[in-house]
């Protein structure tokens, strides 16, 4: 058995014993509870307690109504920080979507309703003892994962507990217990049936923890998950490429899931990757600028005339070098580390990138609006108003893009007056 405990902040003892004072038994639970068993930082501090809503809102001076009738209040520290404590419930009703619960006596209860051993595990943080009726620490200490009661009952309560148990064992480096795993693939077909925000939520979750997010993936697939919800990337695993991809997704900062999420689009054609981004409904922002990363054509070798680096900005945009830099690194280290022959090494990604910011810091024109001239000049050669303007401007900017040092207004309104005798507009 594990000897580690955690170690509750003043804030959480506090409540705890203001809450058990008041005649509320009252624990933490949840994940600051399992990473402290685990040895790691403990995020947020969750606490349950036998009090209703109403009675902590009258125990403490600052609270924060955030889930009333889910029975959470939101108590404000002395220093700000808020704690989310909830009154014991019970499960009433569940249809693999939602749950309807209520209030429950005890803590035995709460437990009762989590979804694995590991997160059914409560501290007492004044008494220093442990509510452990399913035996989560012995779990983590073995390192396996595995239902709190029958798996196949547990996920159908709520079929996203499917995609936690996968993103539960990629982190902790877990072994999903058999009886469990043998539960996921008959119930995969009920995935879909959750809300596009949150198999998102749950795909987010895994590209922004700390492990490698390619074990979590990994099992997304063995499961079937992935055919399920992301066929266009089930279809890469079944060539080479995949192995690649993840390894190239590990080498992104868990700090950047959304560049960790180009990466993992990366295999997939630009408007292909876009409609998976659509599908889990993301921002349109969001969707154009990962889809774009993930399309965008490699840098330009650092020996390469200038005027492609120049072409490169401009189709792409100067904010994105940096990102997109990132991306061919992590593919060429990842190649690298796996062996075979990537396009460019690690060492010619990196001198592309610098020669390219060496470029852009030199400020070439790189969009039309970057030109001296614009539609008030060209109106003043006489040209009235058309489709014409864009084409002349375009022109213009491909003359630029060539020759930095033509964007200056004489030798522009030459050019323009070419390009519009050429488009057959009179001047």
């Amino acid at each position: 058995m594990t000897r580690l405990k955690p170690v509750a902040p003043p804030a959480v003892r506090w409540i705890t014993r203001t809450l058990e004072e008041g005649g509320f038994e009252t624990w933490t639970v949840g994940g600051a509870v399992r990473d402290a068993l685990l040895g790691l930082p403990s995020g947020d501090w969750d606490l349950a307690t036998r009090a209703t809503p109403a009675r902590m809102q009258r125990l403490f001076r600052r609270t924060v109504p955030i889930g009333v009738e889910h029975g959470t209040v939101g108590i404000l520290a002395r220093d700000g920080t808020m704690y989310e404590v909830t009154t014991f419930r019970r499960d009433v009703e569940t249809d693999g979507r939602h749950a309807v619960v209520s209030f429950a006596d005890t803590i035995e209860e709460d437990l009762a309703r989590r979804d694995f051993t590991i997160n059914a595990v409560a501290w007492h943080a004044t008494r220093e003892v442990f509510r452990d009726p399913y035996e989560g620490r012995s779990d983590l200490e073995t390192r396996r994962l595995r239902t709190v009661g029958a798996p196949a009952d547990r996920f159908r309560e709520d079929y996203l507990r499917i995609l936690r148990a996968l993103r539960f064992a990629g982190r902790f480096g877990l072994t999903i217990e058999e009886g469990t795993w043998e539960a996921i693939g008959p119930l995969l077909p009920g995935l879909p049936g959750l809300s596009a925000e949150r198999i998102r939520e749950e795909l987010l979750k895994v590209l922004g923890q700390d492990r490698m997010p390619s074990t979590a993936l990994d099992l997304y697939a063995e499961s079937g998950a992935l055919a399920v919800l992301y066929p266009e990337l089930d279809a890469v695993r079944a060539g080479p490429a995949w192995k690649h991809v993840l390894a190239a997704v590990d080498r992104l900062p868990p700090s950047r899931p959304y560049l960790r999420l180009a990466a993992l689009l990366r295999p997939l054609a630009q408007s292909e990757a876009a409609a998976l981004l659509v599908r889990l409904r993301l921002s349109n922002v969001l969707t154009d600028e990962i889809a774009h990363r993930a399309g965008a054509v490699p840098l330009p070798d650092a020996d390469a005339p200038e005027v492609e680096v120049r072409r490169w900005l401009a189709r792409h945009g100067p904010a994105r070098l940096g990102p997109v830099a990132r991306l061919e690194l992590a593919r060429a280290r990842a190649h690298a580390d796996l062996g075979g022959q990537p396009d460019r090494s690690p060492k010619a990604v990196v001198a592309a990138w610098r020669r390219a910011r060496a470029v852009r810091r030199s400020r070439p024109p790189l969009t039309v609006g970057d030109l001296v001239i614009g539609g008030t000049e060209l109106k003043r050669l006489g040209l009235r108003p058309g489709p014409h303007f864009g084409r002349i401007l375009d022109g213009l900017l491909g003359r630029v893009l060539e020759e930095p040092e033509l964007n200056r207004p004489e030798a522009l309104l030459a050019e323009a007056r070419r390009l519009a005798r050429e488009a057959g507009a009179d001047v």
